[in-house]
């Protein structure tokens, strides 16, 4: 008996209409079934979240009208703080992405991401876990570190076990904990275990520094080590 996918109830927020269509027909053919609604402007937006609560995903453009950068995320955030937000956009620098999320974004997709990309994106968001490009955060920065980023001692590396380094140098591809879980060959719930773990040692509150502060450190230096 064949298998029917999920469906769901996808919110796309984007001023042009050519890419409005796009998206809409990347997900049609990546969730049959699912109920799209569109809108053009952060204003519009936050009216279709009042009667659409049920919504399971909006998709955002950085860049439409109203929204002022992360400015228009973080009010569409207070205003329908249950609704999952998940950034689509043409801005491929990996401070951005990594500011956005800790504004509240589950995920961060690019417009140049090819259309199997963006489905397996999207889904990993609708299953509960944060989307990182990997190829954006294996890049490295853009721009030079900003003074608020913390960085990582050596002290504070040589308190995690072999695993917790693993699943940190997994975390900075922007890997979710599904994902981490089924390369490391290790449970998922063992993987959340690790991963507050690796917080606690490294001071931080969230993923989101966790990745921030350890993006630029050469793992394999330290998973040499027995």
């Amino acid at each position: 008996m064949e298998e029917h996918a999920p469906t769901y109830r996808i919110l796309i927020a984007d001023d042009h209409p050519l890419f409005r269509d796009a998206i809409s027909r990347v997900v049609g053919d990546g969730f049959p079934g699912s109920e799209l609604l569109e809108t053009e402007n952060l204003e519009a937006t936050l009216a279709v979240t009042v009667d659409e609560e049920d919504l399971d995903l909006i998709l955002l453009d950085l860049n439409m009208p109203g929204m002022s950068g992360l400015t228009g995320l973080i009010q569409l955030r207070n205003e329908a703080p249950t609704i999952p937000v998940a950034i689509i956009s043409a801005e491929e620098d990996k401070n951005v992405m990594l500011q956005a999320v800790s504004c509240g974004a589950v995920g961060f997709l690019t417009k140049s991401s090819p259309k199997e990309q963006l489905i397996k994106a999207i889904a990993q968001i609708l299953e509960g876990n944060i989307y990182l490009p990997s190829e954006i955060m294996r890049a490295g920065s853009t721009r030079p570190q900003e003074p608020s980023e913390r960085t990582i001692t050596a002290e504070q590396l040589e308190t995690l076990t072999r695993k917790q380094l693993q699943v940190l140098e997994h975390m900075t591809r922007g890997e979710s904990n599904k994902m981490i879980a089924y390369n490391l060959n290790i449970a998922e719930t063992t993987v959340k275990a690790h991963v507050s773990a690796i917080l606690r040692k490294l001071g931080v509150s969230n993923r989101v520094q966790a990745i921030l502060s350890a993006s630029d450190i050469d793992f394999s230096r330290y998973l040499r080590k027995p």
